[in-house]
């Protein structure tokens, strides 16, 4: 059963689109984040789902019931935003119990709940303190908690983390991981950050201008995109013109200008139907880099020209010429990267590229 079904949703303010006709179903249990730049309208879907927002046109169901005129209060969803929203007059039980108060749960009721859900993230000792007593990460926990203690349906999370630092920002990763998986409920998570909707998402939803251009496991969005931006928007891609010069069910033959000839599994281009101009797509990553000049046996070998070195710790991430192009390639470092002017073996696999076609914005 899906527990978030969205069908032909549509969202304008006046004269302005923000959400062209989606639909979308979340599984049940599922943690499915929506996925995308500033102003790709991921927001704007889940506050529809909340009830924050009506939608233009379209039908929005949690548990098989239309929602569409039913009020935020009334759709049983916990909500937790950004900037936390914790009540600073009250202590944390107080403010974890909030909700309680109007279900008619008893008093003795919530304190046993609000106890549970301190257990839950892990601030067992924290129940007579006030907010700004304690730290960012700490008030994250506390809103995480007062929007789990009423078993909602469904849980929406509207960029929660992103208030933290970054080592914070990994560690409430974790913990956020552990919780949902935990308790099993029905989780949408809105952010623009990539990492973060790799690491944490049963599927994830990548959006632009207010559409859906993509829906999959995190392992599909990233290794077989869909579109050119779902390439270029996760992680870091080397995007170049290419020509089809076959295809059939297991495989696709493709030149690539100053690459080469190579060939990759037809299921790495499932979108291509005929030959022609198209966009061959490598990840950073997938690309080698040596000082050995020999030929790849399973993919394509060509020489380049270090031209940037971005040291970044453990890897090092170089801009390398490549007769007409200049690609992006990411390798992991033993103890000196390669030096700006160095000529390099550039080494590719055709099991680790992709292509789309050429006709694609």
């Amino acid at each position: 059963m899906s527990a978030v079904t969205l069908t032909d949703i549509v969202k304008r303010f006046g004269s302005f689109t923000a959400l062209h006709q989606t639909s979308l179903e979340i599984p049940e249990g599922n943690f499915v984040t929506l996925l995308g730049p500033s102003g790709c309208g991921k927001t704007t879907t889940l506050r529809m789902i909340a009830g924050l927002l009506d939608p233009t046109e379209g039908e929005i169901k949690i548990k098989g019931k239309r929602m569409n005129d039913v009020p935020i209060h009334k759709r049983n969803l916990g909500l937790v935003f950004q900037n936390y929203a914790l009540f600073p007059h009250k202590t944390v039980a107080e403010n974890i119990a909030f909700g309680l108060k109007y279900r008619g749960v008893s008093k003795a009721d919530a304190e046993e709940k609000v106890k549970t859900a301190l257990d839950l993230v892990q601030l067992p000792h924290v129940g007579d303190r006030y907010p700004k007593a304690l730290s960012g990460g700490q008030q994250q926990r506390i809103a995480l908690a007062r929007a789990i203690v009423i078993e909602p349906d469904v849980l929406l999370l509207d960029e929660p983390l992103s208030a933290l630092d970054a080592n914070l920002r990994e560690d409430m990763r974790v913990e956020l991981k552990r919780i949902q998986h935990r308790i099993g409920v029905t989780t949408v998570f809105v952010t623009h950050d990539q990492s973060e909707a790799l690491a944490l998402s049963d599927h994830v939803v990548v959006m632009s201008n207010g559409r859906v251009e993509q829906i999959g496991a995190p392992e599909e969005v990233y290794n077989t995109p869909a579109s050119e931006f779902v390439a270029s928007f996760l992680g870091t891609s080397n995007i170049l013109p290419a020509q089809c010069l076959d295809l059939d069910g297991t495989e696709v033959s493709l030149d690539v200008p100053d690459l080469g000839r190579l060939s990759i599994p037809k299921s790495r281009a499932p979108k291509l139907d005929r030959k022609g101009p198209v966009k061959f797509v490598v990840r950073a990553e997938k690309v080698t880099l040596s000082t050995d000049g020999s030929a790849s046996q399973d993919g394509i070998t060509t020489k380049g020209t270090i031209e940037a070195v971005d040291y970044q710790g453990q890897a090092a991430r170089y801009f390398v010429r490549v007769g007409a192009h200049q690609m992006q390639v990411i390798n992991m470092i033993d103890q000196h990267p390669f030096a700006e002017g160095d000529t390099v073996s550039v080494h590719l696999r055709g099991r680790d590229c992709t292509a789309l076609p050429g006709n694609q914005e």
